[in-house]
Protein backbone atom coordinates (compact mmCIF):
# COMPACT_ATOMS: atom_id res chain seq x y z
CA UNK A 1 0.00 0.00 0.00
CA UNK A 2 1.37 3.45 -0.96
CA UNK A 3 1.65 5.72 2.11
CA UNK A 4 -0.41 8.91 2.15
CA UNK A 5 1.76 12.04 2.25
CA UNK A 6 0.77 15.66 2.70
CA UNK A 7 2.98 16.44 -0.28
CA UNK A 8 5.52 14.86 -2.57
CA UNK A 9 8.25 17.48 -2.10
CA UNK A 10 8.61 19.56 1.05
CA UNK A 11 10.96 22.51 0.55
CA UNK A 12 12.33 24.07 3.73
CA UNK A 13 13.36 27.64 2.98
CA UNK A 14 11.50 30.11 0.80
CA UNK A 15 14.41 32.14 -0.56
CA UNK A 16 15.46 32.13 -4.24
CA UNK A 17 16.97 28.62 -4.14
CA UNK A 18 14.00 27.13 -2.33
CA UNK A 19 11.59 28.76 -4.76
CA UNK A 20 13.70 27.58 -7.73
CA UNK A 21 13.55 24.03 -6.39
CA UNK A 22 9.79 24.33 -5.89
CA UNK A 23 9.29 25.63 -9.44
CA UNK A 24 11.35 22.73 -10.82
CA UNK A 25 9.38 20.27 -8.70
CA UNK A 26 6.04 21.54 -9.98
CA UNK A 27 7.32 21.48 -13.58
CA UNK A 28 8.15 17.82 -12.97
CA UNK A 29 4.60 17.15 -11.77
CA UNK A 30 5.24 16.85 -8.03
CA UNK A 31 2.96 18.24 -5.36
CA UNK A 32 5.08 20.82 -3.56
CA UNK A 33 4.90 22.75 -0.30
CA UNK A 34 7.41 25.44 0.72
CA UNK A 35 7.73 26.40 4.39
CA UNK A 36 9.61 29.38 5.77
CA UNK A 37 9.28 31.12 9.11
CA UNK A 38 10.07 34.56 7.62
CA UNK A 39 7.42 36.96 6.37
CA UNK A 40 7.30 38.24 2.79
CA UNK A 41 9.15 39.79 1.12
CA UNK A 42 12.27 37.93 2.20
CA UNK A 43 15.41 40.05 2.20
CA UNK A 44 19.06 39.06 2.69
CA UNK A 45 22.48 40.68 3.03
CA UNK A 46 23.94 39.88 -0.37
CA UNK A 47 25.49 41.52 -3.42
CA UNK A 48 22.24 41.40 -5.47
CA UNK A 49 24.07 40.94 -8.75
CA UNK A 50 22.81 38.29 -11.18
CA UNK A 51 25.73 37.36 -13.42
CA UNK A 52 24.77 36.28 -16.97
CA UNK A 53 24.60 32.56 -16.11
CA UNK A 54 22.38 33.17 -13.09
CA UNK A 55 20.09 35.46 -15.10
CA UNK A 56 19.74 32.86 -17.86
CA UNK A 57 18.91 30.16 -15.29
CA UNK A 58 16.32 32.43 -13.71
CA UNK A 59 14.71 33.19 -17.06
CA UNK A 60 14.56 29.45 -17.77
CA UNK A 61 12.34 29.21 -14.67
CA UNK A 62 9.95 31.72 -16.22
CA UNK A 63 11.15 34.57 -13.98
CA UNK A 64 12.48 37.87 -15.37
CA UNK A 65 12.54 40.59 -12.67
CA UNK A 66 13.33 44.24 -13.39
CA UNK A 67 16.69 45.68 -12.40
CA UNK A 68 19.78 47.42 -13.72
CA UNK A 69 21.96 45.96 -16.53
CA UNK A 70 25.40 44.69 -15.51
CA UNK A 71 28.03 44.67 -18.26
CA UNK A 72 31.01 43.29 -16.34
CA UNK A 73 33.28 43.36 -13.30
CA UNK A 74 35.71 46.09 -12.19
CA UNK A 75 38.43 45.28 -9.64
CA UNK A 76 39.67 48.47 -7.98
CA UNK A 77 42.09 49.69 -5.36
CA UNK A 78 43.15 53.20 -4.34
CA UNK A 79 45.23 53.84 -7.49
CA UNK A 80 44.11 51.55 -10.34
CA UNK A 81 41.32 49.44 -11.74
CA UNK A 82 40.86 46.49 -14.08
CA UNK A 83 37.58 46.32 -16.04
CA UNK A 84 36.32 43.28 -17.92
CA UNK A 85 33.00 42.93 -19.73
CA UNK A 86 31.08 39.66 -19.79
CA UNK A 87 31.45 37.59 -22.97
CA UNK A 88 28.30 35.54 -22.38
CA UNK A 89 25.73 38.31 -22.20
CA UNK A 90 24.59 40.99 -19.80
CA UNK A 91 23.83 40.40 -16.15
CA UNK A 92 21.39 42.31 -13.98
CA UNK A 93 21.42 43.95 -10.57
CA UNK A 94 18.13 43.08 -8.87
CA UNK A 95 16.97 44.14 -5.42
CA UNK A 96 16.59 40.92 -3.40
CA UNK A 97 13.02 41.70 -2.35
CA UNK A 98 12.03 42.23 -6.00
CA UNK A 99 13.68 38.95 -6.97
CA UNK A 100 11.82 37.16 -4.20
CA UNK A 101 8.47 38.65 -5.21
CA UNK A 102 8.95 37.62 -8.85
CA UNK A 103 9.95 34.06 -7.94
CA UNK A 104 7.12 33.78 -5.44
CA UNK A 105 4.60 34.86 -8.09
CA UNK A 106 5.93 32.23 -10.50
CA UNK A 107 5.76 29.52 -7.84
CA UNK A 108 2.16 30.40 -7.02
CA UNK A 109 1.29 30.45 -10.72
CA UNK A 110 2.49 26.83 -10.96
CA UNK A 111 0.52 25.72 -7.92
CA UNK A 112 3.21 25.66 -5.23
CA UNK A 113 1.74 25.79 -1.71
CA UNK A 114 3.62 28.47 0.28
CA UNK A 115 3.27 28.38 4.05
CA UNK A 116 4.73 30.39 6.90
CA UNK A 117 6.13 27.83 9.30
CA UNK A 118 9.42 26.94 10.94
CA UNK A 119 11.20 23.63 11.35
CA UNK A 120 12.26 22.56 14.83
CA UNK A 121 12.44 18.82 14.22
CA UNK A 122 13.08 16.52 11.26
CA UNK A 123 12.09 12.87 11.34
CA UNK A 124 12.99 10.32 8.68
CA UNK A 125 10.34 7.60 8.52
CA UNK A 126 10.25 4.21 6.83
CA UNK A 127 8.47 5.75 3.85
CA UNK A 128 9.58 9.39 3.77
CA UNK A 129 10.19 12.34 6.05
CA UNK A 130 8.24 14.69 8.29
CA UNK A 131 8.95 18.28 9.37
CA UNK A 132 6.92 21.40 10.22
CA UNK A 133 3.91 19.15 10.90
CA UNK A 134 3.92 17.82 7.33
CA UNK A 135 4.82 14.47 5.80
CA UNK A 136 6.54 14.16 2.43
CA UNK A 137 8.30 11.69 0.17
CA UNK A 138 11.29 14.01 -0.10
CA UNK A 139 12.56 17.05 1.77
CA UNK A 140 14.78 19.67 0.14
CA UNK A 141 16.72 21.71 2.68
CA UNK A 142 17.12 25.16 1.12
CA UNK A 143 17.31 26.95 4.46
CA UNK A 144 20.57 28.81 4.05
CA UNK A 145 23.94 29.16 5.71
CA UNK A 146 22.73 28.14 9.16
CA UNK A 147 20.49 25.32 7.96
CA UNK A 148 18.30 23.84 10.68
CA UNK A 149 17.80 20.71 8.59
CA UNK A 150 21.54 20.23 8.10
CA UNK A 151 22.05 20.46 11.85
CA UNK A 152 19.18 18.14 12.81
CA UNK A 153 20.25 15.46 10.34
CA UNK A 154 23.88 15.38 11.44
CA UNK A 155 25.20 16.64 8.09
CA UNK A 156 27.13 19.57 9.55
CA UNK A 157 30.89 19.43 9.14
CA UNK A 158 33.38 21.66 10.92
CA UNK A 159 36.52 22.88 9.24
CA UNK A 160 39.23 25.49 9.61
CA UNK A 161 38.95 28.46 7.29
CA UNK A 162 39.04 32.27 7.49
CA UNK A 163 35.94 33.50 9.33
CA UNK A 164 34.31 36.13 7.14
CA UNK A 165 31.06 38.02 7.32
CA UNK A 166 28.99 40.21 5.02
CA UNK A 167 27.14 43.51 5.49
CA UNK A 168 24.87 45.24 3.00
CA UNK A 169 23.55 48.79 2.77
CA UNK A 170 21.60 50.60 0.04
CA UNK A 171 22.13 54.20 -1.03
CA UNK A 172 19.65 56.41 -2.83
CA UNK A 173 21.54 57.76 -5.84
CA UNK A 174 21.80 57.14 -9.57
CA UNK A 175 24.29 54.41 -10.54
CA UNK A 176 27.54 55.78 -11.98
CA UNK A 177 28.52 52.53 -13.71
CA UNK A 178 27.02 49.49 -15.40
CA UNK A 179 29.64 47.22 -13.84
CA UNK A 180 29.86 45.48 -10.49
CA UNK A 181 32.69 47.32 -8.77
CA UNK A 182 34.83 45.33 -6.34
CA UNK A 183 36.89 47.71 -4.23
CA UNK A 184 39.81 46.06 -2.43
CA UNK A 185 40.60 47.65 0.91
CA UNK A 186 43.26 46.61 3.40
CA UNK A 187 41.01 44.00 5.07
CA UNK A 188 37.67 44.24 3.27
CA UNK A 189 36.12 44.05 -0.17
CA UNK A 190 33.26 46.36 -1.11
CA UNK A 191 30.85 45.17 -3.81
CA UNK A 192 28.92 47.95 -5.51
CA UNK A 193 25.90 46.81 -7.52
CA UNK A 194 23.43 49.13 -9.27
CA UNK A 195 19.95 47.66 -8.74
CA UNK A 196 17.58 50.41 -9.96
CA UNK A 197 17.76 53.80 -11.71
CA UNK A 198 18.04 55.50 -8.30
CA UNK A 199 19.44 52.79 -6.03
CA UNK A 200 22.88 51.27 -5.44
CA UNK A 201 23.69 48.38 -3.13
CA UNK A 202 27.01 48.16 -1.27
CA UNK A 203 27.99 44.81 0.21
CA UNK A 204 31.05 44.57 2.46
CA UNK A 205 32.92 41.31 2.98
CA UNK A 206 35.44 41.11 5.77
CA UNK A 207 36.52 39.66 9.11
CA UNK A 208 34.67 39.09 12.36
CA UNK A 209 33.88 42.37 14.08
CA UNK A 210 33.78 44.38 10.85
CA UNK A 211 31.79 47.62 11.16
CA UNK A 212 30.32 49.24 8.07
CA UNK A 213 31.63 52.81 8.57
CA UNK A 214 35.17 51.57 9.27
CA UNK A 215 35.02 49.19 6.33
CA UNK A 216 33.84 51.97 4.01
CA UNK A 217 36.70 54.16 5.19
CA UNK A 218 39.12 51.54 3.78
CA UNK A 219 37.91 52.36 0.26
CA UNK A 220 38.27 56.16 -0.06
CA UNK A 221 37.10 56.37 -3.69
CA UNK A 222 33.80 54.76 -2.74
CA UNK A 223 33.48 56.62 0.57
CA UNK A 224 33.83 59.96 -1.24
CA UNK A 225 31.19 59.02 -3.81
CA UNK A 226 28.70 57.96 -1.14
CA UNK A 227 29.41 60.78 1.32
CA UNK A 228 26.31 62.83 0.44
CA UNK A 229 24.03 59.94 -0.63
CA UNK A 230 21.02 59.16 1.58
CA UNK A 231 20.98 55.70 3.12
CA UNK A 232 18.01 53.64 1.93
CA UNK A 233 16.71 50.89 4.21
CA UNK A 234 18.33 48.96 7.05
CA UNK A 235 21.86 47.61 7.31
CA UNK A 236 21.76 43.80 7.07
CA UNK A 237 24.43 41.25 7.93
CA UNK A 238 25.20 37.59 7.22
CA UNK A 239 27.79 35.06 8.31
CA UNK A 240 29.98 33.39 9.07
CA UNK A 241 30.06 32.74 5.34
CA UNK A 242 32.09 29.52 5.26
CA UNK A 243 29.82 26.50 5.86
CA UNK A 244 30.47 22.81 5.28
CA UNK A 245 28.44 19.64 5.07
CA UNK A 246 29.85 16.13 5.32
CA UNK A 247 27.49 15.04 2.54
CA UNK A 248 24.42 16.37 0.76
CA UNK A 249 21.93 13.53 1.30
CA UNK A 250 20.41 11.65 4.19
CA UNK A 251 17.70 9.21 3.12
CA UNK A 252 14.95 11.27 1.45
CA UNK A 253 16.63 14.57 2.40
CA UNK A 254 18.69 16.68 -0.02
CA UNK A 255 20.73 19.73 0.98
CA UNK A 256 20.52 22.45 -1.68
CA UNK A 257 22.16 25.84 -2.07
CA UNK A 258 23.93 27.45 0.89
CA UNK A 259 22.59 24.70 3.17
CA UNK A 260 24.72 22.19 1.25
CA UNK A 261 27.92 24.13 1.91
CA UNK A 262 29.22 27.59 1.08
CA UNK A 263 32.68 29.01 0.50
CA UNK A 264 32.33 32.78 0.22
CA UNK A 265 30.47 35.53 -1.64
CA UNK A 266 33.69 36.88 -3.16
CA UNK A 267 33.04 35.63 -6.70
CA UNK A 268 29.30 36.40 -6.80
CA UNK A 269 28.31 32.93 -7.99
CA UNK A 270 25.91 31.91 -5.22
CA UNK A 271 22.65 32.06 -7.16
CA UNK A 272 23.96 30.44 -10.34
CA UNK A 273 25.39 27.53 -8.38
CA UNK A 274 22.27 27.30 -6.22
CA UNK A 275 19.93 27.20 -9.22
CA UNK A 276 22.02 24.37 -10.71
CA UNK A 277 21.79 22.44 -7.44
CA UNK A 278 18.02 22.92 -7.30
CA UNK A 279 17.60 21.51 -10.80
CA UNK A 280 19.88 18.57 -9.96
CA UNK A 281 18.00 17.80 -6.76
CA UNK A 282 14.71 17.45 -8.63
CA UNK A 283 16.30 15.32 -11.37
CA UNK A 284 17.72 12.93 -8.78
CA UNK A 285 15.03 12.74 -6.10
CA UNK A 286 15.13 8.93 -6.20
CA UNK A 287 18.91 8.63 -6.49
CA UNK A 288 20.99 10.21 -3.71
CA UNK A 289 24.29 9.03 -5.18
CA UNK A 290 23.52 10.73 -8.48
CA UNK A 291 22.63 13.93 -6.66
CA UNK A 292 25.94 13.84 -4.79
CA UNK A 293 27.78 13.51 -8.11
CA UNK A 294 25.71 16.26 -9.73
CA UNK A 295 26.29 18.53 -6.74
CA UNK A 296 30.05 18.07 -6.96
CA UNK A 297 30.02 18.77 -10.68
CA UNK A 298 27.81 21.87 -10.36
CA UNK A 299 29.90 23.37 -7.55
CA UNK A 300 33.42 22.25 -8.50
CA UNK A 301 34.65 25.41 -10.22
CA UNK A 302 33.01 27.62 -7.61
CA UNK A 303 34.60 25.69 -4.72
CA UNK A 304 38.07 25.63 -6.26
CA UNK A 305 38.25 29.18 -7.62
CA UNK A 306 36.53 30.86 -4.69
CA UNK A 307 38.58 28.96 -2.09
CA UNK A 308 41.76 29.95 -3.89
CA UNK A 309 40.80 33.62 -4.10
CA UNK A 310 39.75 33.73 -0.43
CA UNK A 311 43.08 32.21 0.63
CA UNK A 312 44.92 34.75 -1.53
CA UNK A 313 42.86 37.60 -0.08
CA UNK A 314 43.81 36.47 3.44
CA UNK A 315 47.53 36.22 2.63
CA UNK A 316 50.32 38.83 2.58
CA UNK A 317 49.94 38.82 -1.24
CA UNK A 318 46.51 40.49 -0.99
CA UNK A 319 47.77 43.92 -2.23
CA UNK A 320 48.90 42.29 -5.49
CA UNK A 321 45.39 41.19 -6.57
CA UNK A 322 44.36 44.36 -8.42
CA UNK A 323 47.84 45.11 -9.88
CA UNK A 324 47.97 41.58 -11.32
CA UNK A 325 44.47 41.96 -12.77
CA UNK A 326 45.70 45.14 -14.50
CA UNK A 327 48.96 43.55 -15.67
CA UNK A 328 47.36 40.30 -16.90
CA UNK A 329 44.09 41.33 -18.55
CA UNK A 330 43.74 38.04 -20.44
CA UNK A 331 43.98 35.94 -17.29
CA UNK A 332 41.69 38.31 -15.38
CA UNK A 333 39.13 38.24 -18.21
CA UNK A 334 39.17 34.44 -18.32
CA UNK A 335 38.49 34.23 -14.59
CA UNK A 336 35.70 36.84 -14.72
CA UNK A 337 33.96 35.02 -17.56
CA UNK A 338 34.38 31.67 -15.83
CA UNK A 339 32.42 33.11 -12.90
CA UNK A 340 29.83 34.65 -15.21
CA UNK A 341 28.95 31.68 -17.40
Amino acid sequence: MIPAFDTDVLVVGGGPIGLAAAIRAREAGHRTIVVDRRSDPIDKACGEGLLPGALAALQALGVDPPGHPLAGISYRDASRHADRTFHTGVGRGVRRTILHAAMRARALELGVDLRRAGVTRVEITAAGVSAAGLSARWLLACDGLHSTVRRHTGLDSRGRAPVRFGLRQHYRLAPWTDMVEVHWGRRVEAYVTPVAPDLVGVAMLGPLGMRFPAALAEVPELAARLAQAPVAGPLLGAGPLRQRSCRRTCGPIRLVGDAAGYVDALTGEGLRVGFAQAAAAIRHLDDPSSYERAWRQATRDYRLLTSGLVRWAASPARPAIVPLAVALPGVYGTIVNRFAR
